[in-house]
């Protein structure tokens, strides 16, 4: 873990006395996505795995859509630049691209979106059901593989899971960054997504909804809270959101049917 923490010196207080400390911190990086030659993004963002990082940022924003269009990818980490080259290498719409909303997400994390990403959007439709044991059990040991969690308190996790079993884990000190490198490695590694769901330690938000869905995934499970319009999102493609998933309690706030009491 040396390449995400760095060891910081720290005067730490109680209530009783202080003393001098080397505390764990975690490490932050900008890396700029280039692509097709075209300076695209700069994202916050913890460095490892940058290849995942930028196919899943690019996928996620639907500038790729397919891996069969990336021709190359070079990652410079000691510049903090990911570059992608896709079939065809063509520009971008300048106006297009002025047109979509940038915000900012999680410590600075660059997202494109507008109204029209949602507009004619198919629902996800997935038989997939879950008890709320097997969820609780799946947030149980997310929550204990988050190592540089543990070691330093400043960063996100996020895992790709069938009913039983964490498939993909990553680990970023931004909630979209996580998700992304998830998908970057599904897409790169060819894993698939539908019928799979996703755990995230971050909220729920519009941004973080679209992502999913885009990914054809039924479910989210989050131990913290959804935004409003992440829920009427969610409302509308047909995806099941699980808030406040903790100990021995959460919250289902749409699509409760793939939420099943049945013992198994």
């Amino acid at each position: 873990m040396d390449n995400v923490i760095e060891k910081f010196p720290t005067l730490k207080f109680t209530e009783m006395d202080s003393n001098s400390i080397e505390d764990e911190v975690v490490r932050e990086s900008p890396i700029t996505i280039v692509l097709n030659n075209q300076e695209l993004a700069t994202l916050l963002c913890s460095p490892t795995n940058l290849r995942y990082l930028a196919i899943g940022f690019l996928f996620s924003e639907g500038l790729i859509k397919s891996k069969d269009a990336i021709r190359k990818i070079i990652v410079d980490e000691r510049k903090g630049v990911v570059q992608v080259e896709t079939a065809g290498g063509g520009e971008f719409d300048g106006e297009a691209l002025f047109k979509r909303i940038m915000t900012l997400g999680c410590r600075g994390k660059a997202s494109f979106h507008s109204a029209t990403d949602v507009q004619g959007r198919v629902k996800v439709e997935s038989e997939v059901k879950i008890s709320p044991l097997e969820v609780l059990a799946l947030v149980n040991e997310f929550q204990q593989r988050s190592r540089i969690y543990q070691a330093t308190g400043g960063v996100h996790s996020a895992a790709l899971c069938d009913m039983k079993n964490i498939l993909v884990f990553s680990e970023d000190i931004g909630r979209h960054n996580a998700i992304d490198k998830i998908f970057g490695e599904c897409v790169l590694n060819d894993i698939a997504t539908e019928d799979y769901m996703i755990i995230t330690s971050g909220r729920v938000s519009s941004e973080i909804l679209l992502k999913i869905a885009r990914r054809n995934v039924p479910i989210i499970i989050s131990k913290s809270a959804p935004t409003n319009l992440g829920l009427r999102l969610a409302a509308d493609l047909g995806v099941t959101v699980v808030g406040f998933a903790r100990g021995r309690r959460m919250n289902v706030y749409t699509h409760v049917e793939r939420i099943t009491t049945d013992e198994k």
